[in-house]
């Protein structure tokens, strides 16, 4: 399993310097989700999209992933939201990312689960061909009303292209009380991405913090990772745009991927010794 980050960690950041930290603290690649600190447009002019490609070929860095704010839910048309799956496509297969992230996105309490189900797989179907004919694979993350392993698999259940599959934020199943084991057997045949973050539950919230020191059992996540043989990317999504209090991403960046070696050595060794 390689290990990457997503830019979210520094808005204030450039490309380059979050590239020259992503080379010193040892992270193979980066996720893509803001330029200069803000959200990348899918409009995003051919002069940023040759700098960003550029830059990362320069430094040797694998872009994981293009991430989106597309919402497969809600009160935008259908048919709207299928032509911002093609042009983020576009945008990504321009800007050499392998796939890129999706939402479900919210919904009422009030709206039946198989009508909104059905909506978000008559969108991704539409969207298949596209990804197809692209080489860039569509990721719905666990997040959101879409927050359990559960009903990222109901959905990508009608939706047998494998161009299509999943991304699993390690907090927000556990948030919502879906273990790892569940999560792993319902999302493993589609896996694409795994974001790594860490929370401890403050009140009825939860709150950010560094790797190892919340309630998120992500070292049990990465065992199960093993076992399952996955051998995609960690991505670890320090979310420092949304939430300036976090601490500083020259204190959380480096902080995670030693954790993160760390552990994966060990469960290495486990397994070795187990054979």
């Amino acid at each position: 399993m390689r290990v990457a980050f997503s830019n979210l960690a520094c808005p204030g950041w450039s490309l380059d310097q979050a590239v020259a930290a992503a080379r010193e603290w040892g992270y193979e690649g980066i996720e893509l989700r803001l330029l200069n600190g803000e959200v990348i447009p899918l409009a995003l002019p051919p002069e940023h999209q040759a700098m960003i490609r550029e830059t990362l070929e320069r430094a040797g860095l694998s872009l994981v992933a293009f991430d989106t704010s597309i919402r497969l839910v809600g009160d935008e048309d259908e048919s709207a939201v299928c032509e911002a799956i093609r042009a983020a496509l576009t945008l990504a297969k321009t800007l050499g990312a392998p796939m890129i992230r999706v939402f479900g996105g919210p919904f009422a309490p009030e709206q039946a689960w198989e009508a909104v189900r059905a909506r978000a797989a008559r969108i991704l179907n539409r969207a298949t061909p596209w990804a197809e004919e692209t080489g860039v694979a569509i990721a719905l993350e666990t997040h959101d009303s879409f927050a359990s392993g559960e009903r990222v698999a109901a959905v990508l259940d009608m939706v047998p292209s494998r161009a299509v599959g999943a991304l699993w934020d390690t907090l927000h199943p556990f948030r919502v009380g879906e273990t790892p084991d569940a999560t792993m057997r319902l999302l493993s045949d589609r896996l694409m991405l795994v974001h790594i973050k860490d929370a401890r539950v403050d009140g009825p919230a939860w709150e950010l913090c560094l790797l190892g020191e919340g309630n998120v059992p992500v070292r049990a996540i990465l065992g199960l990772l093993a076992q399952h043989g996955y051998r995609g990317w960690l991505s670890v999504e320090w979310e420092k745009r949304w939430h300036p209090e976090l601490a500083d991403p020259a204190v959380a960046l480096p902080q995670h991927v030693q954790v993160l070696r760390e552990w994966l050595a060990a469960i290495g060794q486990e397994r070795r010794e187990a054979e």
